[in-house]
């Protein structure tokens, strides 16, 4: 009863504000998508054996799941501990387990409806293609939870809003546009070629769209074995978190 509590009130939390929340991250897509087209729709025709929009719009749809997924857990904790409400969800008999699950399922379901929001929208404008179906959920809920606990950690840890711009501006986002979103990694020099695949990011992004289009430039078994250590690594430090009060009790 708990979890379901918290979960059902992190999600109210962001479909009250609905036009921020969803539209905004679908306009926001979409204008990626309309400035990519026209800057390079005829100078790059096709990447990864498809066409260039083709390859693009997975990266899209993928970039605006993370991110607001990462948001959503990151200003409800944030804004709970500035305005000094946060008591409000430490004093019932909620577990640490319970409450890291609770922020994160809000964190996950936004992700997915903003994903499949995005999806439909750019549907009007690109094909989009469903090569494995059972991958491409994996990669959205790996991907969503794993933003989703990041953002939980981020807000934890963050005295002000400074600390919070941070990690999003110097973390989530070069992580983010560095994933091989908008390219192929096959295209770059061997040393950058080995720095994308290090970073997690690329995982969720590969892994997605060799889901929708079949095609992937890295080991789509690695991929999913990396984001699944990820999201168990940032569980039990989110748990921890929780369970010891760090920077949440005086």
């Amino acid at each position: 009863m708990g979890l379901w509590t918290l979960s059902a009130k992190e999600v109210r939390r962001f479909l009250k504000v609905y036009f921020q929340t969803v539209v905004a991250p679908v306009v926001t897509t979409l204008l990626f998508l309309a400035v990519f087209a026209l800057a390079l729709g005829r100078a790059v025709r096709e990447a990864g054996g498809v066409p260039f929009l083709e390859f693009l719009a997975p990266g899209l749809i993928m970039m605006a799941m993370v991110q607001n997924a990462f948001a959503n857990t990151s200003s409800s904790i944030m804004l709970s501990k500035v305005q000094g409400n946060i008591v409000d969800v430490l004093m019932p008999p909620l577990s640490a387990g319970e409450l890291t699950l609770g922020f994160a399922l809000g964190g996950v379901i936004r992700g997915l409806l903003v994903g499949v929001v995005v999806g439909a929208c750019m549907a009007v404008f690109v094909p989009l293609h469903f090569a494995h179906p059972v991958l491409m959920l994996y990669h959205g809920l790996a991907a969503s939870l794993m933003l989703a606990l990041l953002g939980m950690i981020a807000g934890i840890w963050a005295d002000k809003f400074d600390h919070m711009a941070a990690v999003t501006n110097f973390i989530v986002t070069p992580l983010s546009f560095l994933s091989g979103t908008f390219y192929t990694i096959d295209s770059l020099p061997p040393a950058l070629h080995w720095a994308a695949l290090a970073n997690p990011f690329f995982y969720m992004i590969d892994g997605f769209r060799f889901a929708m289009i079949g095609h992937a430039d890295g080991p789509i078994g690695i991929g999913i074995l990396v984001m699944a250590l990820f999201d168990a690594l940032l569980i039990a430090v989110a748990w921890r978190m929780f369970k010891t009060g760090y920077k949440l009790k005086a």
